[in-house]
This record gives C-alpha cells, structure tokens and sequence, in this order.
C-alpha cells in the first residue's frame, strides 16, 4: 500500500463500517423472524440484505481499491 493510499473503511463513520453492516442485516432477519414466524417475509428480507452486503462489502471496496490503484 502507497503512503498516500487510504482504506476505503478509513474514510467511513461508524455506522458504515462492515461490522455495522454485518451486525445489521443478521439483526433485521432474526428480528424479523422472532417477531412475525413468517418465512415469505423473512426470505424476501434475507436476500435483499445478502445482495446489500454483496454490494457494500465486496463490490464497492473491490472498486474502490481498483480506482486507488490507477491514481
């Protein structure tokens, strides 16, 4: 890593770092499971939390490392 080259994680507050987003979408399923017993309500919430976490955590430092490098 270049001096210069920061972490993307760096430059995101608390609440946007990957154990927030993390702690988040497992909150969100298991309360919704607790609460409601309702699997057509909980899958539908699982995936769009899967595919949030797929975006967040993978694609975008993915990215953001790539446009660092070509700096």
């Amino acid at each position: 890593m270049q001096p210069s080259e920061q972490s993307l994680w760096e430059l995101k507050p608390w609440w946007c770092q990957p154990w927030s987003i993390v702690l988040t979408g497992l909150t969100v399923t298991t309360a919704s499971w607790v609460w409601l017993h309702r699997w057509w309500i909980t899958t539908p919430a699982a995936l769009v939390i899967l595919v949030w976490w797929y975006l967040f955590l993978y694609l975008v430092p993915k990215q953001y490392k790539a446009t660092q490098s070509d700096l």
